[in-house]
């Protein structure tokens, strides 16, 4: 797999993105930095990693949307390449028009720093084929802007499209509001685009994949890629 992790001022999880990469698929990636305007020939995979781009001034992600890299991102998404937006990098994502809706302020008004469940909705998707359908993981989310909000129609569109991939629930999968840290509509977690090939979501998988560490349920995510594309190959 070969896969390019894109670099804005102000991003911090770039490293572990990277190492999560190298661990899960065996080959190291290419760091792409923003005002780049082409990625690597042969990309595979584009990740947009957390962190706050820009010390997220304006709104997270807003600046860093209109970086010179992100219209080669896009053109990338539209020609079915994959991209994985994780928390800045979904705030990103949602900025750049890659998904719809927006990252709010926590409904708390507080920074989160904790692990959290999420229940995979689907399993047939590049980015979950290494779970089971409803299985519940726990991974880390650090966020103080992660509450997912859309109007009323994109909402039901996502619902009724199975565009939602994960939500946040309780350890034994059951919607309970005390579980939904940041307050997002319908608990969601995660979303994929219209064609599939953009997936976006706040907590961060690439944080539990060593043992040595602890929970290794983000595994799953990116052994699923790997293996998504060497059948693709």
């Amino acid at each position: 797999m070969k896969a390019a992790v894109v670099v804005f001022p102000g991003i911090n999880r770039e490293r572990d993105m990277a190492r999560t990469l190298q661990l899960t698929s065996g080959r190291e990636p290419t760091m792409v930095w923003h005002a780049d305007t082409e990625l690597p020939s042969g990309t595979d995979l584009v990740v947009i990693p957390g962190g706050f781009s820009y010390g997220d001034y304006l709104r997270c992600g807003a600046i860093a949307a209109r970086s010179p890299i992100m219209d080669a991102v896009r053109a990338y998404a539209g020609n079915g390449g994959l991209v994985l937006a994780v928390c800045n990098g979904f705030q990103i994502a949602c900025e750049a028009g890659l998904l719809p809706g927006v990252l709010m302020r926590n409904a708390r008004l507080k920074f989160i720093c904790c692990d959290i469940f999420l229940k995979v909705e689907r399993s047939d998707t590049p980015f979950t084929r290494g779970y089971n359908p409803g299985q519940v993981i726990r991974v880390p989310t650090a966020h103080g802007e992660g509450n997912y909000a859309a109007d009323a129609d994109t909402i039901a569109r996502l619902e009724g499209e199975g565009r939602v991939i994960f939500r946040y629930v309780a350890p034994d999968g059951s919607r309970d509001t005390s579980y939904n840290v940041n307050g997002s509509t319908n608990a969601i977690a995660g979303i994929v685009n219209e064609r599939g090939n953009v997936l976006g979501m706040m907590p961060h998988p690439e944080n539990h994949v060593e043992a040595v560490i602890g929970p290794t349920d983000g595994r799953g995510l990116f052994a699923g890629l790997v293996d998504h594309l060497a059948k693709a190959a």
